[in-house]
């Protein structure tokens, strides 16, 4: 185990220092100046059976203390919980911003029922206010009453295109806290925030939750039109946005929360695996090599001190109590981030494990035939 404990340990030693410092958590909104006139900007909610989260999230919106002229737009999308309808009685009992509801019908062959109904969303402001941006949220995400000012004045003061915030998603429940913060960890690792903000870098990626982008942008880039059968629709915008000439940025949030709770193991594991295999983009080479990936670097490291302590040497110990140690580390802002204790980032292997498994079964469900399905729709 000796020789495979060193290989840990020099992956992790090359991820620390090498992987564009994705394990810190320092990444927030640019300076954001005061840009004099405040540009009109349309909200746009896809919402599909949302009436569980609405109460906490729509208010949020509509509270939104925005200098300029600002409206949100919920598009219901096939909902059967009277989701439109609940919308519309939290807009007459809050007041607050414009709301206006509506329904585009089932999407189109060829459209993903979320990019679907932002399509009709984004159409339908274009129709009634013509907005210079887009700010593009998810109906289970609550915002802090200067976000959207914040957005925009982050977007103007440094000219991005883009600007796109991680939310700091629910941690409540035990399952939450072992899986949630390693998911935005996870995402980090692959997608890092510093190298996401270089201009002109190769490396995209938004936060498909919070997106505040320039109408101009996402014309530019056949938005939402050419990315219309995207699963994991926030990564193939930036992506977009990006090889079209626009300017992206990715952050983390402070005042931008998921309301949605994923009180046990099969609920988060659905939100993982739903979409895990065609982040592959469904090709087994790279799911093998993915688990390999996996194996090395976060199951390796305490397999390697046990076979060390259990007869296998000091120097496999050592080794794989070394890549432990810096994973561990590695982890800690993260947890902190999500106030979470620090015992609790050996556990990180285990998590790993979790989601080694959860991308195993997205595979397994995609050759099935049942894909990435949400709410009643298998894309």
């Amino acid at each position: 185990m000796g020789w495979i404990g060193a290989g840990s340990l020099v992956t992790w030693a090359w991820l620390l220092l090498g992987q564009g410092f994705f394990w810190r958590t320092d990444v927030r909104l640019p300076d954001r100046r005061d840009p004099g006139r405040w540009p009109s900007v349309a909200v746009v909610v896809p919402a599909r059976d949302e009436a569980a989260v609405l109460p906490e999230s729509l208010p949020s919106l509509l509270g939104q203390k925005y200098p300029g002229r600002a409206e949100v737009f919920l598009v219901d999308d096939g909902s059967t919980d009277g989701t439109g309808a609940l919308a519309r009685e939290l807009a007459d009992a809050r007041g607050g911003l414009p709301l206006t509801v509506a329904s585009p019908g089932e999407p189109e062959p060829g459209w993903t029922g979320k990019l679907w109904a932002l399509r009709h969303g984004i159409a339908l402001a274009r129709e009634r206010m013509a907005p210079e941006y887009l700010l593009l949220t998810d109906a289970d995400i609550a915002h802090g009453p200067q976000s959207l000012r914040e957005l925009v004045a982050a977007a103007r003061s440094a000219q991005l295109d883009l600007v796109s915030q991680m939310a700091r998603l629910r941690v409540v429940t035990p399952w939450e806290r072992l899986i949630v913060p390693a998911f935005v960890y996870f995402f980090g690792q692959l997608y890092p925030f510093r190298w996401v903000n270089r201009p002109g870098a190769r490396t995209a990626a938004a936060a498909g939750g919070c997106v505040l982008l320039r109408r101009e942008a996402a014309e530019r880039a056949g938005v939402p039109e050419a990315i219309r059968g995207a699963v994991i629709d926030d990564v193939t915008l930036a992506r977009a946005v990006r090889r079209s000439g626009g300017t992206i940025w990715l952050g983390l949030a402070d005042h931008v929360d998921s309301v949605r709770p994923y009180p046990r193991l099969a609920e988060l594991w659905r939100m993982v695996s739903r979409s895990a295999y065609a982040q592959l983009r469904h090709q087994p080479l790279l799911l093998l090599g993915t688990a390999l990936g996996l194996a090395l670097v976060y199951l390796a490291p305490p397999l390697a001190l046990a076979a060390g302590l259990t007869g296998g040497g000091p120097a496999a110990a050592a080794l794989g109590g070394a890549a432990w140690a810096v994973m561990c580390g590695t982890y800690l802002p993260m947890l902190r981030y999500y106030g979470q204790p620090a015992w609790a980032a050996p556990l990180l292997p285990f998590t790993a494990l979790l989601y080694l498994l959860m991308t195993v079964d997205s595979a397994v469900q995609h050759y099935r035939g049942r894909g990435a399905a949400w709410k009643g729709r298998t894309y």
